[in-house]
């Protein structure tokens, strides 16, 4: 899809950080356009086509959850990016179960935001992906032991290593490296690829502590 057929639409409560985003992907060829909040944006979300969604996750009249949650409601949802501060992963895990396509973590560099847009850009293709079918997803998750899986259930649910490390009686490192066994067999290019993998796939979060023998 080429980048003038559709829209990118930024929402952020702060000017300088709409401006800033505005003029990168203005100057990667997109077509941009601003909203100064999430309300704002509501009132002309229903009457937008052919756009993509670029949304700050905390902002002070309505946070990037609660957004996608209404334009669902309104059946007006698009592809939408979240951008998140760091320790905010359990609301941008909450995003993606709202409908968010991505997430990204502050500091980012320009060059994944605008992969990021691309990647939603081509979602408006509604293009079936073999690679992120649920089949593909499930013959995934049965190559994983039962304690990655544990691991992953925990990160589904938003929760920190050292949660998910006391949760299962081992180590935040052992954590570390069951995560990156996960990501390589999940074939998960990043974290919010692997937790919509996830709910793609309809994966239970860990509902409590489990403190299983340390493996």
């Amino acid at each position: 899809m080429e980048s003038g057929s559709y829209t990118v639409h930024i929402v952020d409560d702060e000017e300088s950080v709409r401006k800033s985003l505005a003029f990168l992907l203005t100057m990667c060829g997109f077509t941009v356009r601003v909203h100064a909040s999430a309300t704002a944006f509501l009132t002309v979300a229903p009457t937008l086509e052919k756009g993509c969604l670029v949304t700050d996750l905390r902002m002070p009249d309505m946070s990037g959850v609660e957004l996608l949650r209404r334009l669902s409601e309104a059946q007006a949802l698009m592809p939408a990016i979240v951008v998140t501060g760091h320790g905010d992963v359990p609301m941008a895990v909450e995003a993606m179960k709202a409908g968010a396509l991505d997430f990204i973590e502050k500091p980012f560099e320009e060059d994944v935001l605008v992969a990021a847009v691309r990647k939603a850009a081509a979602e408006l293709l509604a293009r079936p992906d073999k690679a992120h079918s649920v089949p593909a997803i499930h013959a995934r998750l049965e190559q994983l032991t039962e304690r990655e899986r544990q691991v992953l259930s925990g990160v589904v649910a938003g929760l920190a290593n050292k949660t998910i490390a006391f949760d299962l009686d081992i180590s935040p490192r052992t954590v570390e490296v069951h995560r990156a066994n996960i990501m390589t067999k999940m074939q998960a290019g990043s974290l919010a690829e692997l937790v919509r993998m996830a709910l793609l796939a309809e994966l239970e979060p860990q509902a409590a502590a489990t403190r299983s023998p340390r493996i």
